[in-house]
């Protein structure tokens, strides 16, 4: 397949498009700042060359020309959290690039879609008091976002369901990525540095292979229409166990089962059985 990638050089981005390569798809990396030089040298021996293009993601026009003859597409370009810039420009940066991005493959009859969410959708690390109605989290849990950023991405979804209930045959896979990093070690260090935001945060994280591994499944078969799914690993980087921690920090959020001792405080069973994605398989 042709696969277009937006945010190509990002964090997530650079491991998509090794990974896409690897597999033997021809990649359209696209970015707004392509690091000097950049010509697809991450992918491995024998891998396609990915073919970098300069691009802002709020500019519409650009991105017909830059998706033109794609079979697929993943879109990784937004701020990644609040504090990247001011409150409405969070927001409306992804707000407005994520829907730019969706109609524009939609217009060009690009059948699959993927794109990166948070699991701050529902609201969490960046509320002034999360709330949460039940552990283990799962896609069925309403939002309670307050912050512009867990705004913008509660917002995407909603233009990928949009969109896709107005195009027959569209599929759209809205990823809600938590704290990616290179490996748990690093998860481990970030939650100790900041012990506040790891309880509103749910003690939770994603690899950044893993969160490529998501993309790569998200645009092959196995669903229709759109759907959120949860990309998180299955254990928590707490102090103590599940139940102690939700007991301590919330008590009044009941479980709908018993919970591992070390068990995530996310339940990843959608991704699983319609993507076949397991975190760690990559």
């Amino acid at each position: 397949m042709r696969v277009a990638v937006t945010g190509a050089a990002g964090r997530i981005g650079t491991k998509v498009v090794a990974l896409l390569a690897e597999r033997g798809h021809f990649v359209v990396a696209i970015d707004k700042n392509v690091p000097y030089g950049r010509d697809g040298g991450d992918s491995g021996p024998g891998a396609p060359r990915p073919h970098w293009l300069t691009a802002d993601v709020t500019d519409y026009r650009a991105l017909l020309v830059a998706f033109e003859g794609c079979d697929a597409l993943v879109h990784l370009a937004a701020f990644p959290g609040p504090g990247r810039a001011a409150e409405w420009a969070v927001h409306n940066n992804n707000v407005v690039s994520s829907y730019n991005v969706l109609h524009a493959a939609a217009s060009l009859g690009i059948p699959r879609i993927c794109q990166a969410s948070s699991v701050n959708a529902i609201g969490g690390a960046y509320s002034r008091s999360p709330r949460f109605d039940y552990f283990p989290l799962d896609e069925a849990h309403p939002s309670y976002n307050e912050d512009p950023y867990s705004l913008s991405k509660w917002i995407c979804e909603q233009q990928a369901a949009s969109i896709a209930r107005r195009h027959d045959g569209l599929v759209i896979a809205s990823l809600r990525f938590h704290l990616c990093v290179e490996d748990r070690d690093r998860a481990l260090e970030v939650t100790a540095a900041k012990p506040e935001t790891a309880v509103r945060d749910l003690w939770g994280y994603t690899t950044l292979a893993s969160a490529a591994g998501a993309c790569l499944l998200a645009i092959g078969p196995g669903y229709t229409g759109h759907e959120v799914f949860l990309i998180v690993a299955p254990d928590h980087v707490g102090t103590a166990t599940a139940a102690d921690l939700a007991a301590a920090h919330y008590p009044d959020v009941p479980l709908t089962r018993a919970m591992g001792p070390a068990e995530g405080f996310f339940n990843c069973a959608k991704a699983a059985s319609l993507l076949g994605w397991r975190h760690d398989q990559w």
